[in-house]
């Protein structure tokens, strides 16, 4: 075996031809742009479809979707929204201003949105049709000096120079390159998946961007907390909460309706883990359509009921006491089961009672009650701050009341599970204080002075349900997925390039050369190399050296070749 390195004037050259060769990405001018309007237009668009243009445009969208996450947004909290404002008036200006309560709708991040797409638009198209034209080529012919290359090695053969290149040739084939003969050589490519995946790549994240904005546009997520017994029909006016996107109207919520039958709740009684829930799941009846039949289905958690593009989640649960309060004469004034929300893991649960109408005092003026309530589902002495468990082991409900003008009909709008005090009295008892009274299921408390009573009669369950509706959100896990393996391909796989030159000697002993270039320094390319001349070697085997006696030659090594000096 031998090797021989040289150091012509042209290697430098010859090596960067055959670097250059190997990449696809769009040729750019180094010259300055034209002035003018066109000129600048041009300069504007080669950089915008720049791929570090699209990369810092991707860093900017992904930092400016941070505050989006940590400042409240109108569109999913406007509660929240107000506090904030309220707690912080000068820094919640300062936020208006940027856009912050509403991020993803903001001017500046529909800019780096829009930028990010065109970009990546301006990259792919040009790059592609580059590959397409690749693919429909053959790979160039060996560079003149293969010494130059960075994976090298040569023997001698008596074999002829064409049976060299053919066995060269089924080869590299064999292994998948595609290969051609080239007069002298046979010329070889692999690895253009590659390039495939880097495009997938940058495709996916069209199709990501592409996604993400038709969900926002399109999107809708609503709450209804139903009481066992109730039912809810998928209207906007029936929900406790709405939102959805900019372009979603009534007319694209999915017709069905359901009944909450039954909460099924069960827990950990015993060990370490007592209090977790075992069973969480509701028996609900449903009807798709105005006309539809009615079938039963069972939800449970993260296993949502689908109908058409809306999934319908199970959220919450909680207790929800069913009262009857009476007025002086024994009229019933109110009666209804009132949900209560919970304070911890054990659904120890607080809430108002509002009877706004029909209630008399013992003078017969009107009035109206209000009642705060704390419950215990399950009651254990000395822990009357705290329920000891989540079911229900033994309820108890303190009612605290008051009478007066409650406030609705201000036409300023007031949570339901709270109480304005403002203009609210509360019952005394005997000794002066706040009437205060612990009930159990079928127990009453009577208001002083004759003004009637409020009875705990029994304890309901209700379940939180979340109905949501996101499109698009198939095509955004599927760009992700093509995303992950577009981008471990353009890692992992690497392009490269292969060349076996046989020619007659001057002696008329064949001589073969083999030579390797990869787009980036990897080792490799040399292996890879060596692998396929160990291979070819075997079928041509080597003849001996012109000064050597012996008839053994040892197998090809490949080296890296040699740089020529400055």
């Amino acid at each position: 075996m031998s090797k021989t390195t040289t150091n012509a004037p042209t290697a430098e050259e010859e090596l960067g031809a055959a670097g250059s060769q190997l990449s696809t990405a769009p040729e750019e001018s180094l010259s300055m742009p034209a002035l003018g309007v066109i000129g600048w237009a041009r300069w504007f668009w080669r950089q915008l479809t720049s791929m570090r243009v699209a990369l810092l445009l991707l860093l900017l969208l992904s930092l400016g979707a941070i505050p989006g996450s940590l400042i409240p947004q109108t569109g999913t909290d406007e509660t929240k929204v107000a506090d904030f404002r309220k707690a912080n008036p000068t820094l919640g200006d300062v936020y208006d201003k940027l856009g912050l309560f509403h991020v993803y709708s903001s001017v500046w991040f529909s800019a780096i949105y829009i930028l990010l797409f065109v970009s990546l638009i301006g990259c792919i198209v040009p790059r592609t049709w580059q590959f397409v034209g690749q693919l429909r080529g053959r790979p160039p012919g060996a560079p003149k000096r293969l010494t130059r290359l960075p994976a090298y090695t040569t023997w001698r053969t008596e074999a002829e120079p064409e049976q060299v290149r053919e066995a060269a040739l089924a080869l590299l084939k064999k292994r998948h390159f595609r290969a051609h003969l080239t007069g002298d050589n046979v010329a070889a490519e692999k690895g253009y998946l590659r390039e495939v995946g880097n495009l997938a790549f940058h495709l996916a994240l069209i199709v990501m961007l592409i996604a993400f904005a038709w969900g926002q546009l399109f999107k809708m997520e609503g709450n209804k907390l139903i009481v066992e017994g109730d039912g809810f029909s998928n209207t906007m006016t029936q929900y406790d909460d709405f939102k959805s996107g900019t372009l979603f109207t009534q007319d694209d919520l999915d017709p069905f309706s359901f009944t909450l039958n039954d909460f099924q709740g069960t827990y950990e009684k015993t060990g370490p883990n007592r209090g977790t829930p075992r069973t969480y799941q509701a028996k609900v009846t449903y009807a798709v359509g105005a006309y539809g039949k009615d079938k039963k289905t069972v939800i449970k958690v993260n296993k949502p009921m689908a109908i058409g593009d809306s999934k319908v989640y199970l959220t919450a649960h909680g207790y929800a006491p069913l009262l009857t309060v009476r007025d002086g004469k024994g009229n019933v004034v109110y009666r209804d089961a009132v949900p209560l929300l919970p304070l911890d893991n054990n659904v120890t649960s607080s809430g108002v009672v509002k009877v706004m109408d029909g209630y008399r005092n013992a003078q017969g003026k009107r009035e109206q009650l209000g009642f705060e309530a704390f419950f215990l589902p399950t009651y254990t002495k000395g822990s009357e701050t705290a329920s000891t468990f989540p079911a229900l082991g033994n309820p108890v409900l303190t009612l605290l009341s008051y009478h007066g003008d409650l406030g609705v009909d201000s036409g300023i709008p007031q949570s339901v599970y709270q109480l304005d005090k403002s203009h609210m009295k509360g019952f005394k008892d005997a000794e002066g204080k706040q009437q205060r009274q612990n009930l159990k299921p079928g127990q009453t408390m009577k208001l002083p002075g004759g003004a009637g009573s409020i009875t705990y009669e029994s304890t309901a369950e209700w379940a939180n349900f979340q109905v949501t509706r996101q499109p698009a959100s198939g095509w955004a896990l599927t760009g992700a997925v093509a995303a992950i393996f577009g981008l471990a391909a353009s890692l992992f796989i690497q392009r490269r390039r292969v060349w076996v030159r046989a020619v007659k000697g001057a002696d008329g002993v064949t001589v073969v050369e083999m030579a390797g270039l990869g787009r980036s320094e990897s080792a490799k390319v040399p292996e890879e190399l060596g692998d396929l001349a160990g291979i070819l070697y075997d079928q041509a085997p080597g003849a001996p050296e012109p000064d050597e006696d012996s008839t053994d030659t040892p197998d090809p090594e490949v080296v890296p070749a040699e740089r020529p000096e400055k």
